[in-house]
């Protein structure tokens, strides 16, 4: 038994994915000790010469298993934000400005600091182990780290990017002579003229000429930037693209895929090795899966109740403040409203949305002791059900302060049977009874129409999101559209952008009058 545990010890430690080779760079350690050697941080120097890398080498050194869990998380949250945007057909520019006030807070990169290129390098590595098990997982990821890597790159200074790029040695990158580009300077001038207008938004033709002088031209197989060629972008001769630098971003995003795709598939075949350790398969696992993370940031709920002094037992049941709740609110409070009850799942997810939204403990009873009035007597109430809601707000039993629920813990629970009112309706009710409700919140069509699709495909947070932004959105000039457009996985964070977008819009109706 001994020499069984020491051997599993042993197994934790290392995962050499080149044992024969004895190379010590392609080995992933984790200790209960985090280190940083002299090494590692003349290896990142190298890596991010230009901030930005290719992820080429496997990293070195030490890790704690909560480095490991925490840093995996922080990367996953803003590509699954990524992927929510591509769903919602969101242009470059618009993902653009909802990915970037996240990396200063999950991912810093355009830093020269140690520890953040340590956790971009190794969360970068610990998502591959996540997303190598299928080609559906690969593509996803693959799609994700593509739109990131272009957007920091798009972040970098010219000094930077030209680092970067050097950096590389792709032996794709080779610049035609002044003389080739005078004998093709028309051509060249005639294909890069309208994204010069629409890219870099030079209108003038003087300007546009003088531009073409200073500016180099890949010469490159055409298969390589395929989707240029598509567009007529770059200009074709003897199956060769002539790619001028401004645009050399589509080239370097090609061969990031290619070389990631390929190293996914080489990761999944060393996966089995990972079976060994009991400690990593589980967070791997659970990483996969389609971990989501909530945006909410509702953990103080004391801080909450304060700032949100006007809910209380009575306002909760105003149109002033259900008009912020989500469909799921509303169908629990419709619920309990039409039976004066509500079984166990839609008490417990009802509960600590209003306990979210800050209704407090005292007012939370009158609450459900008036909405049970007609059918619970006030000592059946106290008998029964008073223990379990103190209890949500870690009054009684081991005083745990629960968290309301988000999207992933309420498409966990089971579907409501007849008579029940919990769950999520983009997920339980039929496109007939949910085409009836979008239609009362005033969207178009077109617009149930997309969000039933992105039901049919199980995308249930991301239709959510799409009505978010329908019915908060506006053509008048008093109000604005939606500015915080990040991805809803959280009953409360619908209330809380909901909330804002209306005081923002009455607040300017008001300075108009």
């Amino acid at each position: 038994m001994f020499r069984q545990s020491k051997k599993k010890l042993a197994s934790r430690r290392n995962f050499d994915f080149n044992s024969s080779s004895g190379d010590v760079s392609n080995q992933v350690i984790l200790s209960s000790t985090a280190s940083t050697t002299e090494e590692e941080k003349k290896l990142y120097d190298e890596i991010y010469e230009g901030k930005v890398s290719f992820y080429e080498l496997p990293p070195q050194g030490e890790i704690t298993l909560h480095q490991f869990e925490t840093w995996a998380i922080d990367r996953l949250k803003i590509l699954l934000e990524i992927e929510s945007c591509i769903s919602r057909n969101k242009s470059l520019k618009e993902i653009e400005s909802i990915i970037k006030p996240q990396f200063q807070k999950l991912l810093p990169f355009n830093t020269d600091n140690f520890e953040d290129r340590k956790k971009d390098y190794y969360s970068h590595y610990i998502l591959r182990l996540c997303f190598c098990r299928s080609k559906e997982l690969r593509d996803k990821f693959v799609r994700s780290e593509v739109l990131l890597f272009k957007i920091r790159y798009e972040m970098l200074t010219t000094v930077d990017k030209s680092k970067f790029v050097k950096s590389l040695n792709l032996p794709l990158l080779r610049y035609i002579s002044d003389e080739e580009k005078a004998k093709f300077s028309k051509e060249l001038y005639n294909t890069i003229a309208p994204s010069l207008q629409f890219q870099l938004n030079i209108t003038d033709d003087q300007q546009k000429r003088q531009y073409l002088q200073q500016e180099k031209f890949i010469k490159l197989p055409f298969e390589n930037v395929i989707d240029l060629v598509g567009s007529r972008q770059v200009f074709l001769k003897d199956g060769y693209a002539y790619l001028p630098q401004f645009q050399q971003l589509n080239l370097l995003t090609s061969e990031f895929s290619k070389n990631l795709m390929e190293d996914l598939i080489r990761t999944y075949q060393y996966l089995p090795r990972l079976n060994e350790d009991d400690r990593l398969v589980p967070i791997l696992q659970h990483l996969s899966s389609g971990y989501t993370i909530s945006d909410f940031k509702g953990d103080d709920y004391t801080s909450t109740e304060n700032q949100n002094n006007d809910i209380n037992n009575r306002s909760v049941n105003t149109d002033d403040i259900q008009r912020h709740f989500p469909l799921c609110a509303k169908n629990l409070m419709y619920g309990l409203k039409e039976h004066h009850h509500l079984r166990y799942n839609g008490r417990q997810q009802l509960s600590f949305f209003l306990k979210g939204i800050g209704l407090s403990c005292d007012e939370a009873m009158q609450f459900w002791t008036e909405a049970f009035a007609g059918r619970v007597s006030i000592d059946k109430f106290n008998k029964e059900y008073r223990y379990n809601f103190r209890h949500n707000y870690g009054l009684e039993g081991n005083r745990i302060n629960y968290k309301p629920w988000d999207c992933r813990t309420i498409l966990s629970k089971p579907r409501p049977a007849r008579g029940e009112y919990h769950g999520c309706p983009y997920r339980d009710w039929n496109p007939d009874r949910l085409t009836s409700e979008l239609k009362k919140m005033d969207l178009s069509q077109q617009q149930i129409v997309s969000v039933l699709d992105f039901c049919a495909k199980n995308e249930y947070t991301i239709a959510c999101t799409k009505v978010f932004e329908a019915s908060h959105s506006s053509n008048d000039s008093v109000s604005d559209s939606v500015d915080d457009m990040t991805h809803i996985s959280h009953p409360n964070l619908y209330f809380e952008r909901s909330r804002k977008w209306h005081e923002k819009r009455e607040g300017k109706s008001e300075v108009i009058k």
